[in-house]
């Protein structure tokens, strides 16, 4: 049997190696990790990689330094960057370096696994670089979002902007404008009494003759359960910003005890969710936001299992909602579904690589950054940021930027706090001199450090 080729992967981001791991193991190969240079340095010496995809700006060295092994010792090699951009490098990267092609951050990771099979020995592709269906359901029951559960602790309340953006064709095709809601925070409905206990009478046991086994019958075959990706915790950022670097289409399904998630991305974007909570769906949805009444919740639910139409359709048809706010309104619901995401602090999580987001009716255009800045903003609890952010702590400019300043909204007082975060202040310094609630502050700095406008300063050794 033919030993699976090595494809050694090296990024300080932990999210984005294993989003890549994925789908080198997807193409039949073995995904090697680094997250450091030194670390990546021992996988050349002992495990011999094939090929090799090293970014140019590494904790410990410049991928320059490694691409230098890489090539000494006949390894072919991929660089990428988020920083160093343009032509001149691109030139540099393959003519001084000698690597096979260079990728700037984002990049399109199908282009990617495409330039790797070029650089490998011929061997029969099974599937696409990016697979296109869906995985079996029986691998992936345990991430399931459609059995519908209700809520297991509560959930606060979600302020949503009064307005959203609706994709088509990868371009913003309409933005609907309504009023700000509020969608009411979800309590745990409260368990029903349990029944008195009585004892049985003793009966003796009946004789019961053995089971008649037919010729045909099959034991049930057993359902082979994948393992989560990883554990949640604070890594949601993190995996949004994954997806986006790799412009990757596919899903992030999250789960946490009964309930779950999953967030649509569209070359990189987020554009839709569900969830298998019952207060996320449509019709609890607008009742949570104050559209309709609980009656007329119960009338139209009703309506839906007896004719198993869909209550949006219902809603429009009994005159409860318009064409344009039933779109609205699904857009809002789906925003709400993403950001309450960001309320979670434990949990797992799992990627699929399919292309449901391209069939969706309705996509939304969630601009990472922003959706990353808002989601901490409203949902991180002022004692996870303090656990998160430590008041001696100082943070400077990041060197290894994901995002564009430009991409990101900021308030006017978050806009002339920014250029004061320079190395030379620590976040209580930074808390002082904004002037906002210390809650708001600590929020809007740890926004930054979550989309990497921002980076802590290394302690002195």
């Amino acid at each position: 049997m033919t030993a699976r080729p090595k494809i050694l992967l090296v990024d300080d981001h932990g999210e984005l190696l294993d989003l890549l791991g994925r789908l080198i193991e997807n193409e039949g190969w073995e995904a090697l990790k680094a997250l450091r240079g030194s670390t990546a340095k021992e996988l050349i010496a002992s495990q011999k990689p094939a090929a090799a995809v090293v970014d140019v700006l590494l904790p410990d060295m410049m991928g320059y330094d490694l691409a230098a092994q890489l090539k000494k010792a006949e390894v072919p090699f991929v660089l990428m960057s988020g920083v160093m951009k343009g032509g001149k490098v691109a030139m540099d990267a393959r003519t001084q370096h000698g690597a096979v092609a260079f990728f700037e951050k984002p990049f399109d990771a199908r282009k990617l696994i495409d330039a790797l099979h070029e650089m490998l020995p011929f061997t029969p592709r099974a599937r696409p670089a990016v697979p296109r269906s869906p995985p079996p359901p029986e691998v992936t029951a345990d991430f399931d979002v459609e059995v519908a559960v209700e809520t297991e602790e509560p959930e606060d309340s979600i302020e949503l902007t009064g307005e959203v953006a609706l994709v088509e064709s990868g371009r913003v095709s309409a933005t609907l404008e309504g009023e700000p809601v509020t969608a009411g925070p979800l309590r745990v409905p409260p368990r029903p009494a349990a029944p008195p206990v009585v004892s049985p009478p003793v009966v003796p046991p009946p004789v019961v003759s053995p089971p008649v086994v037919s010729a045909r019958a099959v034991p049930p075959r057993p359902v082979a359960i994948a393992p989560p990706e990883g554990e949640l915790g604070d890594r949601l950022p993190d995996l949004i910003t994954a997806f986006h670097l790799a412009q990757q289409t596919g899903e992030l399904t999250v789960q946490r005890g009964k309930v779950k998630k999953t967030v649509f991305f569209d070359h990189g974007r987020p554009c839709y969710a569900i969830s298998n909570l019952i207060n996320d769906r449509f019709g609890p949805f607008l009742k949570r936001v104050g559209k309709i009444t609980q009656a007329q919740l119960e009338v139209v639910t009703a309506a839906a299992d007896v004719t198993g139409r869909r209550t949006g359709e219902i809603f429009v048809e009994m005159g409860l909602l318009k064409d344009a706010e039933k779109l609205y309104y699904v857009a809002q619901q789906v925003k709400a579904i993403v950001y309450s995401i960001f309320a979670w602090e434990d949990g797992e999580y799992r990627m699929h690589f399919t292309d449901r987001a391209e069939t969706q009716a309705i996509k939304l255009d969630l601009h990472p950054a922003n959706l990353i800045l808002r989601g901490v903003k409203k949902l991180y609890k002022p004692e996870r940021l303090h656990r998160l952010l430590k008041p001696d702590e100082v943070l400077l400019p990041s060197s290894d930027l994901v995002y564009e300043l430009s991409d990101v909204e900021l308030s006017v007082w978050e806009a002339q706090l920014l250029p004061q975060v320079d190395g030379s202040r620590s976040v209580a310094e930074l808390v002082a001199l904004a002037g906002k609630p210390e809650d708001a502050v600590y929020a809007f700095l740890y926004a930054m450090l979550a989309i990497r406008i921002c980076d802590r300063r290394p302690a002195a050794a």
